[in-house]
């Protein structure tokens, strides 16, 4: 498509008589698709914990991923994209409001944590209803529900549904945590009226065993942390009663999302549509269905990933069957940077072997270094996009102002006010991105001022909280001491130029304090 008409998506607001969108074009294999009469479908693949290096299309040599190399080879390859945090409930709740996360203290949530996203914030999936889509989020949530005393019982609101999605099916929180269940338009799917279902984070509930008695027989050895419910041979984080007939099977995600997510797309065909499909891999607990167990020699981290590359694949098949390819446009991204043994012992360290799951960063998941937020992101748009790399600057938390551009759209003042409307870069045509972004970790705070990194620093360190759990091998990034990085020079984040060039760093520590002023003065 030529840039004429994708400045007529915005110009004419879709009003389609006036700005025509149809074309007929056979494909490769000679069947003639349409191009429909509306803007783009638009998919959100957000893996979990996927790193800058695990991708085959950002270097890895150890594992394969030719699913998502297909999205890189169509699309444009970011080499410096960003979640907006190192950890997964901040970023996702960046992604769907365009606001960064600390300004709702978003962390790390609880399994049964009240929403963070209320119906009065502004979010992507309403901008896009707005717009004429239909919307729907398949897979991991972790952005809680309901009012904070959940009835797993009822339907929970609120949730998805009032932020803008039509239709969802989740799993509430994480693999890791309790309950164990899957919900469909916010209620528990399959579960029996005489055997209601009850969640504790405090106390033992039930009668299901739990990891931390000795006698217990476990998949893999946890942490005290992930030491209470047993289900399917694994120990979660907190304690679930009942709901014995609606407790998931984690080998089966992979293809209980595909399914939903295949549904959703030919229900809405004829468009335009916005699926978000944050994935569960390579999130731990690892448990890859049997068909992908193996397949790598990284353990069940590796066999994960390569799972996840087949989830993207079967909904890429599902697109191109239906003869949307063109009609549709792809992101693929994660929500933080890798992690390898994060409360769970099973071997992805060991295994690890030459593969480098940050690339060439330094850090990983939680971290304030480079590979706790540079993470792959890959935008596909086969007939509009052309493919290549670009290193503009960019963030998740852009997505939001950049599709209400896309879709003609016009934000109301005071609304995702992080939000930068990036879609000339995010299809190409520009190859510049943001002079400046923030990045939240646990439990320093970074800003990007073109290649110069800035590191804050941490008061009183040694009583900020337990900011890498688990993962020896992954460095917090945080320092009593400020810190300046070049990242043209010193990608790796070696040399601390903070004392070099204090004008750099205090201008960049003035940068952060003026919006932390502004979050503690709007609170």
């Amino acid at each position: 498509m030529k840039i004429g008409m994708l400045l007529c998506f915005g110009l004419c607001a879709f009003t389609l008589s006036s700005c025509s969108l149809v074309s007929n074009k056979p494909n490769a294999k000679g069947v003639v698709t349409q191009k429909k009469e509306h803007p783009p479908n638009i998919i959100v693949f957000y893996a979990d914990d996927l790193g800058y290096g695990d991708l085959s299309s950002y270097g890895a040599s150890k594992i394969s991923t030719p699913n998502v190399d297909i999205l890189a080879n169509s699309g444009i390859k970011f080499m410096d994209s960003h979640s907006s945090a190192a950890t997964c409930t901040p970023s996702r709740y960046s992604l769907l409001t365009g606001e960064y996360g600390f300004r709702k203290d978003a962390k790390i949530l609880t399994g049964d944590a009240p929403a963070l996203i209320r119906a009065d914030r502004f979010t992507l999936p309403a901008v896009l209803k707005k717009a004429g889509y239909k919307t729907a989020v398949i897979g991991k949530w972790h952005l809680g529900l309901g009012d904070g005393d959940v009835n797993w019982n009822e339907t929970i609101s609120p949730g998805p549904r009032e932020i803008g999605f039509d239709y969802s099916f989740l799993i509430p929180a994480t693999g890791d945590r309790v309950p164990t269940v899957y919900l469909e338009n916010q209620k528990v799917l399959s579960l029996n009226s005489s055997d209601p279902i009850y969640v504790s984070y405090e106390n033992v509930i039930g009668s299901r065993p739990v990891g931390h008695d000795s006698n217990v027989p476990l998949r893999y050895q946890a942490d005290m942390q992930h030491s209470g419910t047993v289900i399917n041979g694994v120990s979660r984080i907190g304690y679930m009663k009942g709901g014995k007939s609606a407790e998931w099977i984690d080998e089966d995600f992979h293809e209980v999302f595909t399914q939903k997510a295949k549904a959703f797309i030919r229900e809405n065909k004829d468009g335009p549509f916005f699926l978000y499909f944050p994935f569960h891999d390579p999130h731990v607990p690892r448990l890859p269905h049997p068909r992908f167990q193996g397949v790598t020699k990284m353990g069940p981290r590796g066999d994960a990933i390569v799972q996840m590359d087949w989830m993207t694949g079967s909904v890429m098949d599902e697109v191109t069957a239906l003869g949307l390819t063109e009609d549709t446009l792809v992101v693929f991204t994660s929500d933080n940077g890798p992690v390898l043994n994060d409360g769970y012992d099973d071997e992805a360290a060991e295994l690890l072997g030459d593969h480098k799951p940050a690339g060439p960063l330094r850090g990983g998941k939680y971290s304030a270094f480079e590979a706790g937020s540079r993470v792959p992101t890959i935008v596909s748009w086969p007939g509009t996009i052309q493919a290549g790399e670009s290193n503009a600057l960019v963030s998740q938390v852009d997505f939001l102002a950049s599709f209400a551009a896309l879709t003609g759209q016009k934000l109301p003042n005071n609304v995702s006010i992080d939000s930068r409307d990036m879609m000339a870069q995010f299809l190409g045509l520009k190859p510049n991105g943001r002079e400046t972004l923030l990045k939240q970790s646990i439990p320093a705070m970074t800003v990007r001022m073109g290649n110069f990194k800035y590191i804050a620093a941490v008061e009183n360190l040694a009583n900020a909280g337990s900011f890498i759990k688990n993962d020896k091998d992954i460095e917090s990034g945080a320092s009593e001491e400020p810190q300046l990085y070049n990242l043209s020079t010193d990608l790796a984040e070696l040399n601390n130029l903070a004392e070099l060039r204090p004008d750099i760093a205090d201008e960049m520590k003035m940068i952060l304090e003026k919006i932390q002023d502004q979050v503690l003065a709007e609170r």
